[in-house]
């Protein structure tokens, strides 16, 4: 059974060709940063094309099309992802989607897929009680509870970056205050650099990100400006972390899960030292003693979420 997955991010967009487990082939475009949600449905089905043709497979041929998106995914709808242009408003994805490349759509959240990915092929190990925290442009979450994925009454589990860990605190780009993703997300991270930098204080985050040539404050950009000895990015990363271990400790306490696997651009490039901070943040928040939880980190990188969208649309296919 040979089928494409899909991950939505605010940064890129990642494809896979699976064969059963088999990766036949992958690519990776970039999503748009402005306009409508068209442009972005144009380059997901640009992805399509583009990695079925790495694979030597003719759409005709293809089983399904799985999706992984940010926001909550409702019957093939998605609404409330704000790093995603256009996909703030409710809309039905698969639908669109389904008219540019006349295969099978099946929509989820993309940190569930990408939990699903861990749990089956990655670092889920013997877990079947799983929580996966995907730092990047935003923070997502997604949990497989019993061996299978967990969608919640209306599809909109797995929140993670939009969990409440300060009340009244920073606001969100959710348009809410004390979210996780305030503090953790990337886009949040910048946005709070920008201020302290107009208030007067020194950074060199933007000076490393022109050096680099890249667009946006990139993972890359974050990760060299610490190694640079950056004091405010330092101490948004700080702030991240307990934002972080705060999220877990309450999401494992309330579900007792028995594994966390991190993962997402800045966590991947952040690497180890950045897990033991999470995790040392997490274990005295814990309520279970002595603490049986494990903090991983993610295997498959930024290929998760699109293995984990193309293993859920054979599911179904």
């Amino acid at each position: 059974m040979v089928t494409i997955g899909l991950d939505l991010g605010g940064t890129n967009i990642q494809a896979v060709v699976l064969d059963g487990e088999e990766v036949l082939a992958h690519a990776k475009l970039k999503t748009p940063a402005d306009g409508d949600r068209t442009a972005v449905l144009d380059v997901l089905a640009a992805a399509v094309h583009q990695v079925a043709d790495r694979a030597g497979t003719a759409i005709d041929d293809l089983d399904g099309v799985g999706v992984g998106t940010p926001g909550v995914v409702i019957d093939g709808t998605v609404g409330g992802a704000s790093n995603v242009p256009g996909f703030l408003e409710r809309f039905a994805l698969a639908d669109l989607l389904r008219q540019r490349v006349d295969r099978p759509i099946r929509v989820m959240n993309d940190v569930t897929a990408a939990a699903v990915a861990e749990h089956r092929l990655g670092a889920g190990g013997e877990s079947d009680h799983l929580l996966a925290v995907f730092v990047g442009t935003g923070v997502g979450g997604g949990l497989v509870l019993d061996g299978r994925p967990y969608l919640g009454a209306s599809g909109g589990s797995g929140e993670f970056g939009h969990m409440v860990v300060r009340q009244g605190g920073a606001v969100c780009p959710c348009g809410r205050r004390g979210c996780v993703e305030a503090y953790a997300g990337r886009r949040a991270m910048t946005l709070a650099a920008e201020r302290a930098r107009a208030d007067g204080w020194p950074t060199i985050l933007f000076d490393v990100q022109k050096e680099l040539g890249r667009s946006r404050t990139s993972s890359g950009v974050f990760r060299e400006a610490l190694a640079r000895g950056d004091e405010l990015v330092a101490d948004l990363l700080d702030a991240a972390v307990e934002a972080l271990g705060a999220g877990i400790a309450s999401a494992v306490n309330l579900l007792d899960v028995d594994r966390v696997v991190l993962g997402g651009g800045l966590a991947d490039r952040l690497g180890e030292p950045f897990r033991m901070q999470v995790e040392s943040a997490t274990r005295p928040l814990l309520f279970l003693q002595p603490p049986r939880l494990q903090v991983v980190a993610g295997v498959l990188r930024d290929r998760a979420g699109a293995t984990g969208a193309a293993l859920l649309a054979a599911d179904v296919a």
